[in-house]
């Protein structure tokens, strides 16, 4: 799709509104379409192009946001069909009212699995958006449509939550750049929770730039042009260990050769340990995940409801949470703040730490449809690395690695609050495995 600077955001909507109507009967990645609103929004955004009153990078931009987030009129499903007769929304989610106002086109809601809490991206109550790289392949979840819409080039950006991987897991199969923000920067209010401890917003698109311009927008700052931080110098950790396990060859390989590049580009790179900050907050969370033990919680109303239809790789955990006290809940929160301040303090001589984002490619839909054992499998798999960040409270952003058959990502880890010198320093990295 061409994004040449003459071509009008109405007519790259309409270019996608009718790739969309095409396939309209077998929409997987969009659960919902706001054509007319979108050639509105489309329309207003070339009025003020011609008028020299442009509001910004972000203005004409098509965005699509996650099924999670508020739009006023409408009940916010969440993925879930139990929520149709939810209370319609009495307006727009914080960051939805932050991104119209710099002029993006909303053109639609995409699919996610149920209550965002699974990151393989199945939803038993919908088709499965096939990987926008081959649709025989899972897209990550839980912002399952929104790795495929920015993938596929059905939006510029989209919105998604990243609560224990799910903005970097669909961003890395899909091979796409998916940002996760330092959590309380952006704020939550409309969008529907999963674990307030650990729930971040952010965005997923095809270029660093992009997801800075959209991350900027939702903190409610000015997008200023992001200046690119030299990788020479720059002091790269790599935390080896059990978040190197498991590697498939190719990812093991890809991710070699891409710190080769950065070596190679005067990056110092130095191995270092997480191990035992990692087995102490494995000892905490024995009674259950955060995300769990919070979302129990959240769901409380319907948990006992055997009948309620929703996926029992949702109801069955959460279920079993119900039965931990709030006081061991609010402890293991402690001991959460104790750990993150110690991750601080670990991070502190690097700049960045790099990882594989995920430890494998996708793999086909078929495979984990049907065997909930491999089901059980990849899905851990693709949770490890990247829920370190929203445990530890740190800032994330996953880039494509290049020369793979399937895509997989490169993550760049950065403390708490670093989002900036994380964002610029990816400029220079994205750049760095872009040459051939």
């Amino acid at each position: 799709m061409s994004h040449s600077a003459n071509t009008s955001a109405r007519d790259r909507l309409e270019q996608i509104l009718s790739r969309l109507s095409d396939r309209r009967r077998e929409e997987k990645a969009f659960v919902r379409l706001y054509a007319e609103n979108a050639r509105a929004e489309a329309d207003a955004a070339d009025r003020r192009r011609r008028d020299g009153a442009n509001l910004g990078p972000l203005d004409g931009k098509i965005v699509s946001i996650k099924d999670l987030f508020d739009v006023a009129g409408e009940p916010t499903l969440a993925g879930s069909i139990i929520r149709r007769n939810a209370v319609p929304a009495e307006k727009d989610a914080l960051v939805v009212q932050r991104l119209r106002a710099a002029g993006a086109v909303i053109i639609g809601k995409t699919h996610m699995t149920e209550f965002a809490f699974t990151a393989v991206g199945l939803n038993p109550h919908y088709p499965v958006p096939g990987n926008a790289t081959n649709e025989s392949l899972i897209p990550g979840g839980s912002s399952s449509g929104a790795g495929v819409s920015a993938a596929e080039g059905t939006c510029d950006i989209a919105i998604g939550s990243d609560t224990g991987g799910s903005i970097r897991i669909p961003a890395a199969l899909n091979g796409i750049v998916g940002f996760k923000p330092t959590a309380s920067r952006i704020p939550l209010q409309g969008a529907f929770p999963l674990s307030p401890a650990l729930d971040s917003l952010g965005p997923l698109a095809r270029t660093v730039a992009d997801c800075a311009t959209a991350d900027a927008v939702m903190t409610g700052e000015q997008p200023k042009p992001l200046v690119a931080r030299p990788i020479a110098g720059l002091r790269i950790g790599i935390p080896r260990g059990r978040l190197f396990e498991d590697l498939s060859p190719e990812i093991a390989d890809a991710f070699s050769a891409s710190l080769g590049r950065l070596a190679k580009a005067g990056a110092e790179i130095a191995d270092f340990t997480l191990e035992d900050l990692m087995e102490k907050l494995g000892e905490a969370t024995r009674i259950g995940s955060i995300a769990g033990l919070e979302a129990s919680r959240i769901h409380a109303g319907w948990l006992n409801d055997a009948a309620a239809p929703v996926d029992d790789r949702v109801k069955l955990p959460l279920r079993r949470r119900l039965t931990v006290p709030d006081a061991a809940i609010a402890a293991l929160l402690e001991t959460r703040r104790g750990l993150a301040a110690a991750m601080d303090e670990r991070l502190s001589p690097y700049d960045l730490i790099a990882l594989p984002t995920t430890p494998i490619a996708a793999v086909p839909i078929a495979s984990v449809e049907a065997d909930r054992a491999e089901y059980n499998r990849v899905e851990d798999l693709l949770l490890r690395n990247c829920q370190i960040a929203n445990q530890f409270d740190l800032s994330a952003i996953t880039l494509p690695m290049p020369n793979l058959q399937r895509p997989a990502g490169m993550m760049l880890v950065g403390r708490k609050g670093t989002d900036a010198a994380v964002l610029a320093a990816a400029l220079s990295v994205e750049a760095l495995l872009r040459k051939n």
